[in-house]
This record gives structure tokens, C-alpha cells and sequence, in this order.
């Protein structure tokens, strides 16, 4: 039985093949979707119980979904990933409601930690 939805919105494909597999094998259903608009549009908003998000991606950002989904009333637990390297993004992800942060590329432990912080707060 899986543990619920996990939507993955991030333009790189090869995050969009791969990171819905080791979601699966933590034991969640994922779905993956090339832009924040296809998220939005896809009516599985109101299923996902945690966004894994890319902070950088052509028309909407993440920033940019984060605040629509707030303006929406929808509360997501919002893991960023990233590939920037400026570890200056972290404290103001966290800022603005993110429960983590994780740079590109992450280990398996790192998303498991993240996933159960924002599950627990939700």
C-alpha cells in the first residue's frame, strides 16, 4: 500500500525518470510533471500530500508555484531540490514555508529524511 502521493515538478528530465522510481521504492505512489503549469492543470493537486520542487524552471518557478498554491488555499509540504550552488538559497527557502532543501544530487537517506519531516508536519 503506498504511503500517498508524492508529485515531482521539475523541468530536467532525467529527475522526472528517475526520482519517481526511488520514491516508489520508499513506499509512495509519484507522479512526475515537466512544469509548475502542468502540475496546476493536472488534477492531482489535491492528492499530493508532499511537492518534491525545482527552484529554477522555465515559465513558472517553484518560488512562483509556491506561492500560487498558497493563493489557493492548498497547504503542501514543499521539498525544494536544486542544482544552484549558492547555499544562500537554503535559509530563504526555509523562510518562505520550505521544510528542506536538497541540493542536486541528493542520496537516498537525505530524501527519506526530508519526506518524513514534511509528512510529520503535515
Amino acid at each position: 500500500m503506498a504511503l500517498g502521493l508524492i508529485s515531482v515538478v521539475d523541468d530536467d528530465p532525467l529527475v522526472r525518470q528517475t526520482l519517481p522510481d526511488v520514491l516508489r521504492e520508499l513506499g509512495f505512489a509519484a507522479e512526475a510533471f515537466p512544469s509548475a503549469l502542468e502540475f496546476l492543470a493536472s488534477g492531482r493537486v489535491a492528492e499530493t500530500r508532499c511537492l518534491l520542487l525545482d527552484v529554477v524552471m522555465p515559465g513558472m518557478s517553484g518560488y512562483a508555484l509556491q506561492h500560487e498554491l498558497q493563493r489557493l488555499g492548498r497547504r503542501i509540504p514543499i521539498i525544494y531540490i536544486t542544482g544552484q550552488t549558492d547555499r544562500a538559497v537554503r535559509p530563504r527557502l526555509s523562510e518562505q514555508g520550505a521544510v528542506a532543501c536538497l541540493f542536486k544530487p541528493f542520496c537516498a537517506t537525505a530524501l527519506s529524511d526530508a519526506l518524513a519531516a514534511a509528512l510529520r508536519d503535515s
